[in-house]
């Protein structure tokens, strides 16, 4: 369950006040670990981080579209290690470009 920031505060200050960690958390009506939780955090109560801009992919779509067409029958490690990344990278790149990496053995 998340609590508001105003409900943090409450706690943090109640503590710091003097009062004991066990008495707010009966007061306020939170867990006993939530409230060291929130003391730890010192100064910054948020508990998540806020959403914010995308960061670019790792793998650019046409780079990786161009290294497939010029080694066709590459796995997955070796375009890895071609871009510098993991393996699963390279994989979900593919994905999102809906290209399929089964091979045809035996033929």
């Amino acid at each position: 369950m998340s609590y508001s920031k105003d409900v943090r505060r409450l706690v943090v200050s109640y503590v710091r006040g003097g009062g004991s960690k066990a008495e707010a958390a009966r007061i306020y009506g939170v867990s006993r670990g939530r409230v060291f939780a929130w003391l730890t955090l010192g100064k910054n109560l948020s508990t998540g981080k806020k959403p914010g801009p995308r960061k670019n992919r790792k793998v650019d779509a046409g780079l990786l579209a161009r290294a497939i067409e010029q080694r066709p029958d590459a796995q997955l490690k070796e375009l890895s290690a071609l871009f510098g990344v993991h393996y699963s990278t390279i994989s979900y790149a593919l994905k999102r470009q809906n290209i399929s990496r089964k091979k045809n053995v035996g033929v």
